[in-house]
């Protein structure tokens, strides 16, 4: 798989990256996580293009991921022809200072001699600075032969992986790097805008072994670390003032990061125990609908919370009272343990003690 990540190129004036693949394996969706990727990391004009013509709602589709990303689409309503479409929109983008054009081109339900011509053709017409195939990492080997047969008529410049879960992620990676020799550039999985990681070769041959990625689950921490609110929890903590409030707080940023079974996979050591476990970010919506349903007060200090006012709390959020108890005690031993690691020293070696047992 390589030993160093790869970076794409976005040079020019403007930079042009060319995204192509089969239907249904992804590619709208990257090209505006990739978009926004490159607008707030790399701090570029972006413009994402859609010249897919035959997909019913593709434009659409694009528009609106355009929007949830704040970056504007280029398209020609009723026009038929991709490569005169990709044409104007470079055109259009070196007129109002793009830096950065992204052309999310049309696939079909399998290769055929037509997509291969006309995306052939867009590269042609528009000399992108990168042509990305993407490839949903869940079909195995047959991504491998439709990776071949891309980079056959377009000699890509790198893979992109989506909906990388799942075991057959490391055999579609593999294959593919060793039949087109060409690097995998970004890895692709969950359906938020922001789930778009680089390929670190390293990270994930870890992944694979069940060595789990750290350094990944760090940096993905680090882009939602917030360091005044940091600083005021703690306060908070060694003051024994960390409230329901601040719980729910967590758990945001918490889903902020990711799919929460792909984050504790990065754990060495949890991929295989998580394997057949059903967990996703949607665990937390009974604690939230929980929390949701106190007062200020309430959560503020939950130790009024007596038999009536639990009573209907459950009923508020659609839950139970052994839920509701359940969720109060596991946010007092976990306030318990946060306040000792607060005070450091001895305190923090109690609270590991306390873990264990």
């Amino acid at each position: 798989m390589g030993s160093e990540a790869q970076d794409i190129s976005v040079k020019g004036n403007p930079g042009i990256v060319l995204v192509a693949g089969l239907q249904g394996s992804g590619k709208t969706t990257f090209s505006g996580k990739l978009a926004l990727n490159c607008k707030t990391k790399r701090g570029l004009k972006t413009m994402l293009v859609a010249c897919d013509v035959y997909r019913p709602a593709a434009i659409e589709q694009l528009k609106i991921l355009g929007d949830q990303v704040g970056v504007f689409v280029y398209s020609e309503e009723g026009a038929k022809d991709p490569v005169q479409i990709a044409k104007n929109a470079i055109s259009k983008a070196k007129q109002e200072g793009y830096s950065l054009v992204i052309i999310d081109t049309a696939g079909r339900l399998a290769i055929d001699e037509q997509m291969m011509t006309e995306i052939a053709a867009i590269k042609k017409t528009v000399q992108p600075t990168e042509t990305l195939f993407v490839v949903d990492a869940m079909t195995g080997q047959d991504a491998v032969e439709t990776a071949k047969a891309f980079n056959d008529r377009l000699n890509f410049d790198g893979v992109v992986l989506t909906k990388l879960d799942g075991d057959t992620r490391g055999g579609a990676a593999l294959s593919i790097m060793a039949v087109v020799n060409k690097p995998i550039k970004f890895a692709s999985s969950g359906e938020k805008m922001e789930a778009l990681d680089v390929f670190h070769p390293k990270r994930i041959a870890d992944r694979i072994l069940g060595m789990g990625d750290v350094v990944s689950l760090v940096e993905k921490a680090q882009e939602q670390f917030d360091e005044v609110e940091a600083r005021r929890l703690q306060k908070k903590l060694a003051k024994d003032q960390f409230s329901l409030q601040d719980f729910y707080s967590q758990i945001q940023q918490i889903k902020k990061m990711g799919n929460i079974k792909e984050l504790a996979s990065m754990i060495p050591g949890m991929g295989k125990a998580l394997k057949d476990i059903d967990m996703d970010n949607s665990s937390f919506k009974s604690i939230e609908a929980i929390i949701q349903s106190m007062t200020v007060e309430e959560k503020d200090n939950p130790a009024i919370l007596n038999g009536s006012r639990r009573k209907r709390i459950a009923a508020g959020s659609g839950t139970t009272i052994a839920e509701v108890n359940r969720l109060i005690k596991q946010f007092e031993d976990t306030r318990k343990v946060m306040k000792n690691f607060a005070g450091g020293g001895k305190n923090a070696m109690k609270a590991i003690g306390g873990l264990r047992r």
